[in-house]
Formats: C-alpha cells, sequence, structure tokens
C-alpha cells in the first residue's frame, strides 16, 4: 500500500472505514491487531472491553504509540478472527473496535461484523 492510499483511508469517518475493513479482510483472509505478552485492549466511555482490529499491517503499527507503544502488528487469519476472537468476544461481552485512529473508531456489534463478513464471502 502506497503512503497516499494510507492518508487517503486513515481521513475516512469511522463507517467508511468500517466498510474496507470488511472489504481487504476477506480479500486477504486476514486482520491485524497489536500484540505484546497480551492483545491491546481500551475501554469506551461505559468502561467496556474493547480489542483494536485492523485491515492492513500499517494500519495497526500507526496506532502503536502511547499506551500501546511496546505493542507490535500480529496477523491473524480470518477463519481464526470469527472463531477465535469475535465469538468468545460475544460471550465474554468484549467488543471490537474496527480500525480505530486517534480520532475515533467504530465500534461494531458481533453479530453485525459477522454478517458483513459472511456477505462479502459470499461474492467470492
Amino acid at each position: 500500500m502506497n503512503q497516499k492510499e494510507f492518508e487517503s483511508v486513515i481521513k475516512q469517518p469511522p463507517n467508511v472505514r468500517y466498510e474496507y475493513f470488511i472489504k481487504k479482510v476477506v480479500d486477504y483472509e486476514e486482520v491485524w491487531g497489536l500484540y505484546d505478552e497480551g492483545w491491546a485492549t481500551a475501554q469506551d466511555d461505559d468502561g467496556n472491553m474493547l480489542i483494536p482490529f485492523f485491515p492492513k499491517k500499517e494500519f495497526a503499527e500507526n496506532c502503536a504509540v502511547y499506551e500501546w507503544s511496546n505493542f507490535k502488528a500480529e496477523q491473524i487469519e480470518l477463519d481464526e478472527f470469527i472463531n477465535e476472537f469475535l465469538i468468545p468476544m460475544k460471550e465474554d461481552r468484549v467488543k471490537p473496535s474496527i480500525f480505530p485512529t486517534d480520532n475515533d473508531t467504530a465500534v461494531v456489534e458481533i453479530d453485525v461484523i459477522l454478517r458483513d463478513l459472511n456477505n462479502e464471502l459470499e461474492n467470492y
């Protein structure tokens, strides 16, 4: 990915970045997270735990700052993301933070992400 694409995508509002996330993770069959002896987490305004996920390594690396400065971008296979992350997260009431930036993120219900991923996968 070139710098122009990176800068263009990162400036988009959360709903557009979410759509980009769905398309790219299905295209490449991978999701990216931040890992350092455990996955990076955050909290929303209500105190709910969030785990950030990204469509590409470069976007994950871009968020490895501040409290996540020791974290490294880690690849997750799409199948693993669905079965070993999303489904257990739903049971634990942990929410995915899809493609966060310094300004905002898309916090999407897991059932919605699963539906959108399945719909996109049907196109292949």
